[in-house]
Formats: structure tokens, sequence, C-alpha cells
């Protein structure tokens, strides 16, 4: 439910910035147009290309939504999480790395070079960023002394991280944009040059698992975020979702090799620096 109203916030959202219409008659202000949709792509025919490997060909779509909902096992909801762990920080950064065996099989599975190609370009972004994304958990890691996600919580009762760590949150949430293959990032789905990229060949059914993935994942990072930076409350949480409609609505798409040399030879230096000079701090507030 909350994927089929992000979406329809999305549109809409995303019409309002745009000065558009934006879906509005199936329901009231378009309240049940992500149903329709929903069920128009289930009734479509389930096409499978005759030189794809089947077996994960159907498995990826599978993996894609699997991981992007054990993602929400250590995620705290008002105070509490369904596996409250003392490592469910390095939970998250392992689920979200699983994340990209989904992709790179659909990719190399349907036989296609569109297929491959945006496989190829998602499983490089995915990993180059990640590295960004976990130079930034690691700074909250060491400012706060935990792994666990609920603790993290409880700690910014007082002031949140941001404070501290706004350089490396800014970078982290840059690198949120890449690790969901959202705009301005979006190469991996480029449709001027890869039509839908690493699904292209999926439809009905496995392309509404893909679909829903993607937004299931939106919606998990947005909650990673608001929980490690922001207090881990639901209006921050709204707030960076919004960002995400905000970014989509407002920016070009970056060229591929913008996007890869912007993160080896610009941001990974910088967050590395920053992650050593808290690692230097550290000490110093304890």
């Amino acid at each position: 439910m909350g994927v089929a109203y992000l979406t329809i916030a999305e549109r809409r959202g995303m019409s309002a910035l745009q000065r558009r219409v934006g879906p509005n008659v199936v329901g009231a202000y378009g309240t049940l147009q992500p149903f329709a949709d929903a069920l128009k792509l289930i009734l479509k025919e389930n096409l499978v290309p005759q030189q794809s490997n089947l077996l994960l060909f159907v498995l990826a779509p599978i993996i894609s939504l699997v991981t992007a909902i054990i993602g929400w096992a250590v995620i705290p909801i008002s105070g509490y999480a369904v596996l409250s762990s003392e490592v469910s920080l390095l939970y998250s950064l392992a689920v979200s790395g699983l994340s990209v065996y989904g992709i790179l099989f659909a990719g190399w599975a349907a036989n296609s070079k569109y297929t491959l190609l945006g496989a190829l370009r998602s499983t490089a972004q995915m990993i180059s960023y990640e590295l960004i994304l976990g130079a930034g958990v690691l700074g909250v890691a060491a400012l706060t002394g935990t792994l666990n996600l609920v603790r993290i919580v409880e700690l910014q009762e007082g002031i949140w991280l941001l404070v501290p760590l706004l350089p490396l949150a800014i970078l982290f949430t840059i690198s949120i944009f890449a690790e969901t293959n959202r705009t301005p990032f979006d190469l991996p789905e480029a449709e001027s040059e890869l039509v839908s990229g690493f699904m292209t060949e999926h439809s009905s059914t496995p392309f509404v698992f893909f679909f829903l993935a993607e937004y299931c994942s939106i919606m998990l990072i947005s909650a990673l975020t608001s929980t490690l930076f922001l207090g881990g409350n639901l209006i921050s949480t709204l707030f960076i979702l919004f960002l995400f409609i905000w970014i989509r609505a407002t920016l070009p798409r970056v060229r591929y090799d913008q996007l890869m040399t912007g993160a080896w030879t610009v941001l990974i230096p910088i967050v590395l620096g920053l992650l050593s000079v808290v690692m230097a701090l550290v000490p110093l507030l304890a």
C-alpha cells in the first residue's frame, strides 16, 4: 500500500511541479490509479525470450523484491524494530548489496544487449556509490559507538546527527539516488538508449515485481537516511521521499562517464577525507 500511494504521490507531485494535471480520473483525485495500473500490468501477457536463461530470468525480479522487503526488518518504527540486533546497521548494508544480484541476473538472463548494458551500468554504479554510502554509515557508527539502529535513534533525542555530520550526510544523500537508480542517476534505465535497461524484456507480473522493488527500495533507503541522520521520525522520512520526487521533476540525467568519474575522482576522495576527520575527532569527543 505504501508503494501504491508513493507512486500516485510522485505522479501528482511531479505534475504540480511541472504545471501539469497528472492522474485525476480514477478515484477521488486519482487515488485509485495505482490499482488500475497494477491490474493492467498483471493482466498483460507474460513473454519470455526464447534464448533466455529461464531460471535466472524468473528468479531475478523475485530476488529484487525480496531484498527490498527484508531490509525493513531492522528499521525502527516508533522506537521498535522487527529485528533489533546489535549489528542491524551491517544487516542493512548486506541486504542492499544483495539487491545487485537481481539486477545482474535480469540483465544477463534475458540475452539482450539492452538488458545486459543496463545491468552492467547498474552494477558498476551501485558498487561505486555504495562505498560513499558505507563511509557515511561508518561515520555514524563511529560517532554513536553502536551498530544498533534503535539505539542510534535513541541517541538523537537531543540533537540529530545531521548537525555534526552534515558534510557526510550530504554525500550520503547523493549516494542514495545512485543506489536506487533514480534521477539524475537513472542511467541503467535510460530510455533514450537502453529502452528500459535491465528490465526491458520483463513483462506482466515480473515487471510488477521490479516496479515494486524499486519503490520499496526508495522507501527503505529514505527510512534508513532518516534513522541515521534525522532522528528516525515519519516526517523526516516523508521529506526524503519528497526529495526523490522533487529531484526527478527538476534535474536532467547526467552522462554515465560523468557519473562514474564524479564518484571515483571527486566524491570518494572527499568522503574518505571527511571520514578521517570524524575518526580523528571521535576520541576527543569521548
